[in-house]
């Protein structure tokens, strides 16, 4: 009993305590009632200081990408340079390994 009373009793509720715990640093934390959840920005803790935002900011804006964000327009994938030519692809499928092969096949055909 002094096991149990001492030792078991405790933990759980430390057990029983620590998901509320992880609720302290959230953006969200639980409400009763119909809300459910309530929204606390000011909890939030930024790895970002304030003029790298604004630097990331003023990149945006000169290079469009703010525009497209506020029209809800797609974000152009920046072109990381020149692809393989056909006869490069064509080298390259003829050089693979049998078990890259098998797999890549298998990828394609979905099975």
């Amino acid at each position: 009993m002094n096991f149990r009373k001492h030792t078991v009793w405790p933990l759980l509720g430390v057990a029983l305590l620590l998901p509320a715990s992880s609720y302290a640093d959230s953006l969200w934390h639980p409400a009763g009632g119909d809300v459910g959840f309530t929204y606390h920005p000011e909890h939030i803790k930024s790895t970002k200081t304030r003029a790298e935002v604004v630097q990331e900011l003023e990149a945006a804006r000169n290079d469009g990408t703010l525009a497209r964000y506020q029209n809800a327009a797609p974000i152009p994938i920046k072109n990381a340079g020149p692809g393989k030519t056909r006869q490069q692809v064509i080298d390259d499928m003829r050089s693979e390994a049998a078990a890259d092969r098998r797999a890549r096949v298998s990828f394609q055909m979905g099975g």
